[in-house]
């Protein structure tokens, strides 16, 4: 029972987060399961013929890699296995410049805004400007009430976790807790917020009633 009043309230705020986002220009859905989702996401993906993935858990456990792969389109991976340093820098490159980047997002607020902390770039380079279509997907765990709480997910949340899933050296890592350090490993380096949909670049948002990624 206690399931069921979470999903419909889950629900309700997902619902509102998209009127927002589209309001803000975004090509915007929630679906109940991840399957619903998936279906939309490759009806989307279906025109183009270049495709780069963000580092993300969201869209590989969504099966989302392999299902592209499939199709005997190019894949611009750097998570491939078996991938050299210069493979790592090309796909990213790539990614910036693919017909269709793939991607999840840090946080978004109920307002339809898209938060996202970087360490190299390649990721908030290509949600924003050079590919022809974005497609960013995000489980309801990601979605705040405000643009302060989506900036305190990531810190509090969302970086401790991926720091700790990639094995960084950093203090987050050890703690769980963002200190604002001075690492090496700092993860934390760029941060972009998405009040609009970027001017020349198609952006469709898929938020699903579920918890996905970090």
């Amino acid at each position: 029972m206690r399931d069921e009043y979470h999903t419909w309230i889950l629900s309700k705020l997902g619902e509102r987060c998209v009127r927002n986002l589209i309001r803000n220009e975004f090509d915007a859905y929630y679906y109940h399961s991840g399957a619903e989702a998936v279906d939309k996401i490759m009806e989307l993906a279906e025109k183009f013929d270049t495709f780069g993935f963000g580092g993300s858990e969201t869209t590989r456990s969504l099966g989302l890699v392999e299902l592209i792969r499939k199709k005997s389109q190019k894949v611009y991976d750097h998570w491939e296995p078996g991938a050299s340093s210069d493979d790592d820098l090309t796909f990213r490159l790539e990614q910036g410049r693919c017909d269709c980047f793939v991607c999840s997002a840090n946080a978004i607020s109920v307002k339809g805004e898209i938060v996202n902390v970087d360490g190299v770039g390649n990721r908030t380079n290509a949600m924003t400007f050079g590919c022809k279509k974005v497609i960013i997907v995000a489980g309801m765990n990601k979605v705040t009430h405000s643009l302060d709480e989506a900036v305190g997910r990531i810190k509090n949340v969302a970086a401790p976790m991926r720091a700790k899933s990639l094995n960084m050296k950093t203090p987050c890592a050890e703690t769980g807790i963002c200190n604002d350090c001075n690492s090496p490993q700092r993860i934390c380096r760029i941060t972009t917020i998405l009040h609009k949909k970027p001017l020349m670049t198609d952006v469709s948002v898929i938020l699903i009633n579920d918890s996905l990624g970090f």
